[in-house]
């Protein structure tokens, strides 16, 4: 059986009357690097916020390997956070903030994070508020590590980054999933970074759920499809049309699947990672929200 390591069941937060997430219902392996993705406003924050245990929620629950993220010390050690904009204490260096992780929790590398940010030149001496922003997300990233959680969230850790220290941040990332086997939740808009490292996908939109499972399962469901102009009524093979685009002889079709489609009426192309979330969210206003399982 499948270990999970973040379940939602109904999870809801409300601020003030209007609702951040509402009815989120998922199930994330243990093992998986996913992508958390949404508009601005869709409760990608407030979710990782709530998975934390940084919010209470107002309706349903979140589960951490099976406990409250809110349960205390042993639940805790489990998870490593690294919040927007890296939030630390920009007076210290990076060695003080190393010494300070040592004394805030039970399981600690102090090594780790030290050979971690000297293989990338970043000096340990030097107050983080002088570092350049890829080295702080660098630093934030390293001292996450170092409590060698199980359950690793980052909530748009690389938004302000150049490409190059996007793809050092990544890199590092990667390697430190393979050592450890960290599950990871990574909340970003840049889709072509998330398409190279994720290998699963949680859409958000509108406060919901609309979009979760593995991204090879959910690329393999969805294609496009070009063929003669159709009207509203069902296609054969086609479970849902996400997206559609029409001319006076042709249609244009982002669909999801539930079998063959007829490729003597339709060509058919494979789409993209981005490609689905664009479709997916352009459809926000007119769909229902899914709740949806996350399976490996």
């Amino acid at each position: 059986m499948t270990e999970i390591a973040l379940q939602a069941q109904g999870l809801g937060k409300r601020y003030g009357k209007s609702w951040a997430l509402e009815g989120c219902s998922f199930d994330l392996p243990a093992g998986c690097i996913a992508a958390l993705v949404g508009p601005n406003g869709a409760g990608k924050s407030t979710l990782l916020h709530l998975a934390v245990g940084l919010l209470r929620p107002d309706a349903g629950q979140v589960r951490v390997f099976g406990q409250d993220p809110r349960g205390g010390a042993e639940v805790m050690a489990d998870i490593g956070f690294v919040a927007q904009d890296t939030p630390l204490y920009r007076e210290f260096s990076g060695q003080d903030l190393i010494t300070m992780g040592g004394k805030l929790n039970r399981r600690w590398e102090p090594a780790t994070a030290r050979d971690r940010l000297g293989r990338l030149d970043i000096p340990l001496d030097r107050p983080v508020g002088r570092l350049s922003g890829g080295q702080r997300a660098q630093v934030a990233l390293a001292l996450a590590l170092a409590k060698q959680p199980r359950l690793l969230l980052l909530d748009e850790p690389v938004a302000a980054l150049d490409p190059l220290a996007r793809h050092a941040f990544m890199q590092e990332l990667m390697g430190a999933v393979a050592e450890f086997g960290t599950t990871v939740l990574l909340s970003s808009h840049l889709l072509a970074d998330l398409e190279r490292v994720c290998d699963h996908l949680m859409l958000l939109n509108r406060s919901h759920v609309q979009l979760a499972g593995s991204a090879d399962d959910l690329l393999a469901e969805h294609c496009t499809l070009v063929g003669p102009r159709v009207g509203p009524g069902p296609v054969p093979g086609v479970a849902s049309v996400i997206q559609a685009g029409h001319t006076d002889r042709q249609s244009t079709l982002l669909v999801r699947t539930d079998g063959p489609v007829d490729e003597n009426v339709w060509s058919v192309h494979p789409i993209t990672l981005e490609d689905l979330v664009l479709a997916y969210l352009g459809a926000g206003d007119t769909r229902s929200p899914l709740s949806a399982e996350v399976t490996a």
